[in-house]
């Protein structure tokens, strides 16, 4: 049964399943942030549940194909040992699923700190789009807002 599963879920099916299973997380997130539907479905555990499913998957599947992950290790010692390892297919899909989680949680986080200050949806869309493409400019953009709503700079929250 894993490997027909296996057979089916290429590396490269996985991420465009990827891509596309994270857009509507997105637009709920964007469009109607204040319902029960993102309230229960995207700021919940339950994409980043589906997300790590996924992530265990690979490691798995990548464990099964004899995937050195001791080589991962060696990305702290400099650019060319991370540029070798972005070389690898499986090591940019497990990178892929990091960076699409991570700017996701931060969406979520921008969307549940935003209702603490009221701050509207519309003023809103543009960091959480920012986000969802390069997320730490979009976060810091969502953070000089929230410093005018707020009336004060909290360096600390």
């Amino acid at each position: 049964m894993i490997e027909q599963i296996s057979a089916f879920f290429s590396s490269e099916m996985i991420y465009l399943w990827l891509n596309l299973g994270v857009i509507p997380f997105w637009i709920i997130l964007i469009f109607f942030p204040q319902s029960k539907l993102c309230n229960y479905i995207v700021i919940s555990i339950f994409p980043f549940f589906l997300l790590s499913l996924v992530y265990s998957y690979l490691l798995y599947l990548f464990y099964m194909t004899g995937y050195n992950y001791n080589q991962n290790f060696s990305l702290y010692l400099g650019l060319d040992n991370l540029r070798n390892l972005f070389s690898e297919n499986a090591f940019l899909l497990l990178f892929w699923i990091h960076f699409l989680g991570v700017n996701l949680f931060c969406g979520c986080w921008i969307i549940k700190d935003s209702q603490k200050f009221n701050i509207s949806k519309y003023v809103n869309f543009i960091p959480l789009f920012i986000t969802y493409f390069i997320g730490p400019i979009g976060l810091f953009l969502y953070w000089l807002i929230r410093v005018v709503y707020a009336k004060k700079i909290n360096l600390i929250d």
